[in-house]
């Protein structure tokens, strides 16, 4: 399936960034995200031949080697992460919004949803070089990534039932919504997501929305901003070429 790229605007903090910059972002991550894992990274090519390769690269390592070897950072991440939920009960907010040309707010949560609890991991790990793992074990996402600027990769669930501790509150100018906790392996919650979409006269408007607990450093939410346009980015382009076919 042809996928096209769009003229999709990333609201990052205050400033707006065309498609070009956040395809740079993703292309430099691929670098990192080797670097990371202890492999060679695709060489120089366009960005969609890079990132092609860069998920048959994880598709051959698979899933038990990836978690052997980021095993050390997704228990510092997880110690971490644990203890600063710990901290305080309130949340540091990361939000990147994208205003996309085409589609539909409803069309785009369906084929998220289809993609995430049928476990489809090429459309979810292909959307961003720090996808590492991302797969459904025992009816939850089970997540292995870097998140934003983090030195470390994480490993947690995401719970999409129990959405009870979110703190962003619900905006009724954005009619449909994705929600979803991140559990620590303690089984409780160290933060969650609630992205919220709406249709507009030329596409879909996104507000991506990540809690992390308090304590979190401003460094690793600056970066998560990239990351979301990055990963909501190549996930409404592909949506919106499935829904074409």
């Amino acid at each position: 399936m042809a996928v096209q790229e769009l003229a999709i605007v990333a609201k990052i903090g205050d400033e707006r960034h065309p498609r070009a910059d956040v395809l740079a972002w993703e292309d430099k991550r691929i670098d990192a995200a080797a670097r990371k894992l202890g492999v060679a990274a695709p060489p120089a090519a366009p960005i969609a031949q890079r990132r092609e390769s860069w998920l048959q690269i994880k598709r051959a390592l698979g899933n038990d080697e990836i978690h052997r070897r980021l095993a050390r950072d997704a228990t510092i991440a997880d110690r971490l992460g644990v203890l600063q939920a710990k901290v305080s009960k309130r949340r540091r907010h990361c939000v990147t919004e994208l205003f996309v040309p085409g589609g539909s707010a409803t069309r785009f949560a369906e084929w998220f949803e289809e993609i995430t609890f049928s476990s489809n991991q090429d459309e979810m790990e292909r959307a961003c070089p720090d996808h590492f793992v991302l797969r459904i074990v025992d009816g939850k996402q089970e997540v292995l990534e870097t998140n934003g600027g983090s030195p470390f990769a994480a490993l947690f669930d995401i719970d999409y039932d129990d959405v009870s501790s979110i703190t962003t509150p619900v905006d009724p100018a954005f009619p449909v919504r994705l929600d979803g906790v991140a559990i620590g392996s303690n089984g409780k919650p160290i933060g969650g997501v609630r992205h919220q979409f709406r249709d507009t006269p030329d596409g879909v408007h996104a507000r991506l929305a990540v809690e992390f607990p308090l304590p979190m450093l401003g460094t690793i939410i600056r970066g998560h901003r990239w990351h979301l346009a990055c990963e909501f980015s190549n996930w409404f382009e592909a949506a919106i070429a499935a829904d074409q076919v």
